[in-house]
């Protein structure tokens, strides 16, 4: 008795567990890229690292030439 039940009910599940394969994308148009976000977000805070590596390197310059007018 409980194999009639089991059974049906086993498959009923499995079959309910297929879906149709996704569509193929089509070959004349190009994927889109789906990886900006990521690589926008990695990318700011090196941009913000390198715009602050050159304000150090240009603060001793500055501080120099101040040194500099107040030697004079």
């Amino acid at each position: 008795m409980l194999i009639r039940i089991t059974l049906p009910l086993a498959a009923v599940l499995a079959l309910a567990g297929c879906n149709r394969p996704p569509a193929a994308p089509s070959p004349e148009k190009p994927p889109e890229p789906q990886a900006t976000a990521l690589r926008d977000a990695m990318q700011q805070p090196l941009d913000k690292a390198k715009a602050a590596r050159k304000t150090l390197e240009k603060a001793p310059d500055t501080r120099a030439a101040g040194d500099a007018e107040s030697e004079l």
